[in-house]
């Protein structure tokens, strides 16, 4: 098994390959919306999908432009960044652009889903949001990159009958949620730290 060591990468490296994954993401969630045109509540779940992708793309190109106009950052600046998410997420994606070129099955489109929703991209790219020093900013650029899957759960319970989807779904849910009170924790407990 090949094994991947952290490497060191500008952070506008890794901006653009986090650019071009959501990029790629969006475009399979809106061939699914072509492809699930008979359900109305699926395609508009669907087009849902790739908004927030897209709003993900958009929250990263604002990361580059703050980035590239603020004196004290670099965006050639060097950080050390481990690849292995970059690379299954990068894999996983072209297997399932070459698998949506005939029609895919409900089910199997929404087990893509809950694949691609799994990798941690979000979790990389908001923790690379510690170079933007501005907190406002940073805010801003990491609210967009949180992404509501509870829609996502709803539909694997409508559409399908497998359990053990189900399961991931909702395990996945789970997880972001935990993820995200996390995050206003610590945020909170910084501003605890800047108000002494």
């Amino acid at each position: 098994m090949m094994r991947h060591a952290a490497q060191r990468k500008t952070v506008h490296e890794i901006l653009r390959i986090a650019m071009d994954l959501e990029k790629r993401t969006m475009a399979l969630y809106t061939a699914f919306v072509a492809q699930h045109g008979e359900e109305p509540e699926l395609q508009k779940f669907w087009l849902t999908m790739a908004r927030h992708e897209a709003g993900h793309f958009g929250a990263l190109a604002l990361v580059e432009s703050m980035i590239a106009n603020d004196p004290n950052l670099e965006v050639g600046r060097k950080v050390w960044f481990d690849d292995v998410t970059i690379v299954r997420l990068r894999s996983l994606l072209s297997a399932y652009q070459r698998e949506a070129q005939s029609a895919v099955p409900v089910e199997r489109a929404l087990e893509m889903a809950i694949d691609l929703e799994s990798s941690e991209l979000e979790d990389v790219v908001v923790d690379l949001m510690h170079v933007v020093e501005d907190s406002v900013w940073r805010e801003q650029a990491t609210q967009f990159l949180i992404h509501d899957l509870g829609d996502l759960s709803y539909m694997v319970e409508k559409f399908t009958r497998d359990p053990k989807l189900l399961r991931r779904a909702d395990d996945l849910l789970d997880r972001r949620v935990k993820t995200v009170r996390s995050r206003k924790e610590r945020r909170g407990a910084g501003k605890g730290a800047h108000a002494h």
